[in-house]
Formats: C-alpha cells, sequence, structure tokens
C-alpha cells in the first residue's frame, strides 16, 4: 500500500494519492489532471475513485476532469447533492481499493456534507484518516462556508463537535491524520505548519480536541473568524455545479499575442492585465493600467480576493516561460476566461515603442530618513489589521487600510498627499500601489522590504509587540 501527500504550498492545499495492487484513489485533487494519471500510470495502477471530502470553497477540484479521463467513479458523503453524477456514500460505507479499505465517516460541521476517509491496511488495521477541513493539524475547519444552508455558524459548529467527539476522537492515537489544509489556509484560524501528525498528538496539543461543553467549543470555533475570500462561495458552487474542461481553458489561455494584438484583446473585451513578475521589477516598468499580483506569492489567494468576477477576461504579463503555469493557477481559484499573454513579455512592449509607467519604490532606510525630516505626510500600512494591531510604525498619520479590503475602501486613500505604501515584506503594497496607479493615482512610494525591514534595522519608533493570537 502506498500513500502519497501531494501538497501544494501556494494554495497550502493537500491532495492525496493511494494505491493498493494496481488499484489507486485520489482524495481532493486540484484542477490539472496530468500529476495524478502520472502517478497511476508509473505504479501500473488504474484510478477506481476520485474522493471528495467536501464542496470545496478555496480552490476548484479536478474531479470532473479525472473521471472523465479515467473512469474513475466520484465520491462523495452523505448530503452531497452535486450537479453531475457521483456516488453518495453512506455513513459507514466500505470502499475497496487493492487490498486496502476506505471507511466512510460522515463529518459534517464544517459543512454538512463534509466526509473523513478512514484507510485501513491490508490486515485491517486503522492506518490513517483524510479529514478534509473537518481536522487540521492544530485546528478545525471554520463552520461559516457552507453553501446555501440555513444553519447558522453556531449550529454548524455544534455538529462539527459531535463529529470530532463521536467519529475521529475515538480512533486509536497512532492513526495518521492526514488533514485538507495547512498554514496559510483560509479555511482556518491558526493551523500549524505540519501536514499531518498522529490523532494521539492532536488530541493532546490540538485546543479543539480538548475537554470541553459543546457551548464552549463552539464559542471557541466562531470567536474571531474573519470574512473568507469573496471567492469562496463561488468556488463552492462551480464545485458543485460542474465546470469547463481544464484542458479547453489552458488552450484559451496559453495563447500568444504581439502587443498590437494584446492592446487590441483589452480593448474590445474589456480585459484586465495581470503582471505577474516579481514585484520588485514590476516598480521599474510596467504595461499601463495592469495590476501587479505575483507568481511566487500568495498568487491564487490574492486573485480571488481582489478581482471580484470570476468570468473576468484577463490577459497575462509573465516572465518568459511561466505562461502556462500562470493560466493553470488561476483555473485552480476559477478564473477560467485568460485569453492570452503578452509574447515576449515587457520587453517586446517596450521595443514595440509603447508607453511604459513606474511606481517609485525606496528603500526603508530611505524612508526612515525622510520620515525622521518630516517629509513623510502619509503612511499607509495595507497588511491585516492582526498584524497592524500587533505592531507598527508610531504617528498620527499612519494608516491601516488592509490589502484585503481595497475595493471598498478606495475613499480612504488620501489623494491629495503623498502614500508611503509598505505592507510585511514589499508584495502586497506593491499590489495595492499598482491598483491605485490604474485608478488615477499617483501619489504612492513603495517601501522596499516593507515593515520587516523597518523593524530588523530598528530604522523608525514602532509600536510595542502584541502576540498576534491575543487579537483574535
Amino acid at each position: 500500500m502506498k500513500v502519497e501527500q501531494i501538497y501544494t504550498g501556494c494554495l497550502a492545499e493537500a491532495a492525496y494519492y493511494i494505491e493498493s495492487k494496481g488499484e489507486a484513489v485520489i482524495i481532493d485533487p486540484l484542477r490539472e489532471t496530468e500529476p495524478y494519471i502520472a502517478k497511476a500510470d508509473a505504479d501500473g495502477a488504474k484510478i477506481k475513485y476520485v474522493l471528495e471530502t467536501h464542496f470545496h470553497a478555496d480552490f476548484v477540484s479536478g474531479h470532473l476532469d479525472l473521471a472523465k479521463k479515467t473512469g474513475a467513479d466520484i465520491v462523495f458523503g452523505p448530503n452531497a447533492k452535486p450537479n453531475y453524477d457521483a456516488h453518495i456514500a453512506t455513513d459507514g460505507e466500505e470502499l475497496k481499493v487493492g487490498d486496502a479499505t476506505i471507511k466512510v465517516l460522515h463529518t459534517p460541521g464544517h459543512t454538512m456534507e463534509s466526509t473523513t476517509y478512514l484507510l485501513k491496511d491490508e490486515s485491517g488495521k486503522d492506518y490513517a484518516i483524510f479529514s478534509g477541513d473537518t481536522l487540521f493539524i492544530g485546528d478545525v475547519g471554520r463552520p461559516d462556508l457552507a453553501v446555501k444552508t440555513d444553519l447558522t455558524q453556531e449550529d454548524l459548529a455544534a455538529h462539527l463537535y459531535d463529529s470530532l467527539h463521536n467519529k475521529i476522537m475515538p480512533l486509536a492515537n497512532d492513526v495518521i491524520v492526514y488533514p485538507g489544509h495547512g498554514a496559510g489556509s483560509a479555511c482556518g484560524k491558526n493551523m500549524s505548519k505540519e501536514t499531518f501528525d498522529t490523532l494521539g498528538h492532536q488530541k493532546e496539543v490540538n485546543y479543539a480536541l480538548q475537554e470541553m461543553t459543546k457551548e464552549e467549543f463552539v464559542k471557541q470555533v466562531t470567536d474571531g473568524l474573519v470574512p473568507p475570500p469573496q471567492y469562496f462561495p463561488k468556488n463552492a458552487v462551480m464545485n458543485k455545479m460542474g465546470y469547463d474542461s481544464f484542458d479547453e481553458v489552458l488552450s484559451n489561455g496559453n495563447q500568444p499575442l504581439d502587443p498590437d494584438t494584446f492592446e487590441d484583446v483589452v480593448n474590445a473585451h474589456g480585459a484586465l492585465m495581470l503582471d505577474v513578475r516579481n514585484p520588485n521589477e514590476f516598480v521599474k516598468g510596467f504595461v499601463p493600467n495592469s495590476i501587479s499580483i505575483g507568481l511566487d506569492g500568495s498568487f491564487a489567494v490574492w486573485v480571488g480576493t481582489l478581482i471580484p468576477d470570476l468570468k473576468q477576461p484577463i490577459v497575462l504579463i509573465t516572465d518568459e516561460g511561466r505562461e502556462e503555469e500562470t493560466v493553470t493557477r488561476l483555473a485552480r481559484v476559477g478564473y477560467d476566461n485568460t485569453l492570452g499573454y503578452l509574447k515576449g513579455g515587457i520587453e517586446a512592449w517596450k521595443a514595440a515603442g509603447k508607453e511604459i509607467d513606474t511606481i517609485e519604490s525606496i528603500s526603508a532606510e530611505t524612508f526612515a530618513t525622510k520620515y525622521n525630516n518630516n517629509e513623510v505626510p502619509k503612511v499607509v500600512d495595507v497588511r491585516k489589521n492582526s498584524e497592524y494591531q500587533s505592531q507598527h510604525v508610531n504617528g498620527d498619520h499612519v494608516l491601516n487600510i488592509p490589502l484585503d479590503f481595497i475595493n471598498s475602501k478606495m475613499e480612504e486613500f488620501p489623494k491629495e498627499e503623498t502614500m508611503f505604501m509598505h505592507c510585511a515584506g514589499g508584495y502586497r503594497s506593491v499590489i495595492a500601489a499598482s491598483i491605485l496607479k490604474s485608478r488615477g493615482y499617483d501619489n504612492m512610494v513603495n517601501i522596499e522590504g516593507g515593515f520587516k525591514a523597518i523593524e530588523e534595522g530598528k530604522l523608525l519608533p514602532v509600536s510595542e509587540y502584541v502576540c498576534p493570537s491575543t487579537l483574535l
């Protein structure tokens, strides 16, 4: 029996590959199917089942395309009502995979169809649980992401308490916990950086598995929840109702466009120009009105947070060789309307004599000098409020306007005064500056290295540190 975790860091998402005696199972696959098919082919195995732990909100699963290409059965747990053919398993049902057995444990709470899959080895011994968003390492799934339910988050949290206590905690301590996500996912509040653990250790250290009443559990799990990214419910609907073939999406998006054609596509379709290069390169020169969301940061999450319409036409400016990767990562979170990329990138744009825009960017040291000389009218910190509250640059002229809410808080950005903008390290501040620039703001200065450079260099007085966990 082979068990492999396939972890994707930018989404903090874990899919799983299980193989026994020439039969394979994929659990919670991402949109692109080839990596899973290749694994099965390498083992001489046939993919028998695609198991879904629930209707995911933070990414579009690859279950439909994978089933079509391999003939595998899609399996959901009880209460799931997908708009396509799938096997809706009963609680306690067992699925054979070679000499191994997978038992279906209905564990509602994160959503009402949420299901944990218990893997038994060839001898019938409980080996591991694939807990989806029911149980994480150090945390549990948030109870406010279910699609179209009349249940409150408190109702769902109560279901989650029962699921944990009746279905998962009675299992042996040596059972391995393989969750659906790790640190960085918005599907929980405070997950560990570890991506698996034993159930016994989680019973010792996971706050949600400690002895408490249901009422206490509900309060702890629901306390401090912040609104999820706006694309979450849209992805959940796509996973429930179906979507276009990934191969078609990739073919449409992976189209090279010369500079003139690029402009024509933008004008004809109202396409958003998305520049995914390193932010430090973006500020030096970019296509006017393009938006920076760097591919090497939390790309998919920020795209999903900042671009409201999943059907928004998009054209890309990328580094050479990263075009297909970008289209793929957009599709993972449901942005299927990529129309092509600028062939030759920004250098081709320059060579064609097209206009280039820039954003002023200065070092943290230069910023500190200006700040001490009273040459900084406004400082805009675009980190999350919890980050700002934990520690920030002192001053009455320091504003905290989180990037997450930039679309609804544009009027809070001062248009008449120069804004010196920073985040933690420079990634988010460039995103914010590019959005402001595209909307007619010309008076922003990006601070390279962000708050980290300011604080570590002891360049300016900052507020006393407050542990973020006390701010939840």
